[in-house]
């Protein structure tokens, strides 16, 4: 079933791939849009508004969390009326299964647990590759095509609350990140899934979460946590990024404004795309964090993400769950195209990227 949508997604990938200047704002706008839902089966209402926007190209993602997951035949049976559901560019379809604490798909449900990136950190880089073969090839099974991961964040901070703490780092040396990082990749890569490094530019130092608030990493922050990026983007081995929320007053002054990575163009078009020389698909990290809507609107939050070089925007949708969270992000986003022709060309170049990755992703990566 998954193979025979995949090849017909070719299909409609490189056509609209190659006429992408045919495409209307709305249908780019649409790509750059990820939400999550509520519902475990097909029958949801929640279920049911995410797809039908899907289907009229206001969205162009969903992700899971555990809630989602009642047992893998609803969620295999969720993805399939997903994939189903877009007339154009299938969706993609995204969950958080990093392994260890960080999973939504458990045993309890029948999916096979994986260890902790520090547990896999410890073995050897083969033996990681068989893991995470074992992983990508349970997702591709249910229909899943994005995992968030691997994380290729530095262990510099034993007390972070939000790496340290729960093992999701595979090392305090980037070389051996980027090697166990990549293992991650390639596995991924051969069962057809796509994956997100994260969480740019490195979280591993900070001693805050921004989950709860505000993060200033400004004293705290080495550069030495942008080496993972550099070496996985030389090795082509990026196949998306997703940017953090913590803030450093090194690469953002004060004196302009406080604004985390996700919303600075100093962090993902200054380092990321012109140090790094990183050209692919640029993810937010969720904008629902307590770090971003503290300070910033609905509105703000989106104009300013995709202004500072966001391709796709994720909205978790549990600060207060709306079932027509992405039409309104989608409306927002095209009201703005519609004043502002810099929105507009961001948005196209989004587009651009988005395509050409999905494009990939049918084909098999």
């Amino acid at each position: 079933m998954f193979l025979i949508a995949r090849l017909i997604a070719v299909l409609m990938i490189v056509v609209s791939a190659t006429t992408a200047n045919a495409q209307s704002i709305e249908r780019m706008a649409g790509q750059m849009i990820m939400v999550g839902f509520t519902g475990d089966d097909v029958s949801d209402s929640g279920f049911r508004a995410v797809r039908r926007q899907i289907a009229q190209g206001r969205i162009g993602g969903v992700m899971y969390l555990r809630t989602n997951v009642s047992g893998l035949d609803t969620v295999r049976a969720m993805n399939r009326a997903l994939l189903a559901a877009s007339p154009w560019m299938p969706p993609l379809i995204a969950v958080d299964q990093e392994g260890g604490q960080v999973r939504r798909l458990t045993s309890a449900t029948g999916f096979v647990d994986t260890p902790s990136a520090e547990a896999v950190g410890r073995g050897s880089v083969e033996a990681a590759g068989g893991r995470y073969t074992e992983l990508a090839t349970g997702l591709q099974s249910l229909g899943f095509t994005l995992n968030f991961g691997p994380v290729v964040d530095l262990d510099l901070n034993p007390a972070n609350p939000v790496i340290g703490r729960f093992q999701r780092a595979f090392s305090d040396d980037p070389d051996r990140v980027r090697r166990f990082a990549e293992a991650f990749v390639n596995s991924h890569r051969r069962a057809g899934v796509i994956t997100a490094l994260k969480h740019f530019p490195g979280h591993g130092s900070s001693s805050g979460d921004t989950h709860d608030g505000f993060v200033d990493v400004t004293r705290e922050w080495n550069p030495v946590e942008l080496e993972p990026y550099r070496a996985i983007i030389a090795d082509d081995m990026a196949d998306m990024i997703m940017v953090a929320h913590i803030y450093n007053a090194d690469y953002v002054p004060t004196d302009e404004e406080a604004l985390p990575a996700s919303l600075a163009p100093e962090w993902i078009e200054g380092v990321l795309r012109g140090e790094l020389g990183y050209d692919g698909v640029v993810i937010s990290d969720d904008m629902e964090m307590s770090a971003v809507t503290d300070h910033f609107d609905l509105e703000q939050t989106v104009v300013r993400a995709v202004m500072a070089g966001n391709d796709i925007l994720l909205f978790s949708n549990t600060a207060a769950y709306d079932p027509d969270l992405g039409a309104r992000i989608h409306q927002i986003m095209v009201d703005q195209a519609a004043a502002d022709p810099a929105f507009a060309d961001r948005i196209e170049a989004s587009y651009a990227r988005i395509a050409q990755l999905k494009q990939r992703l049918s084909a098999g990566l």
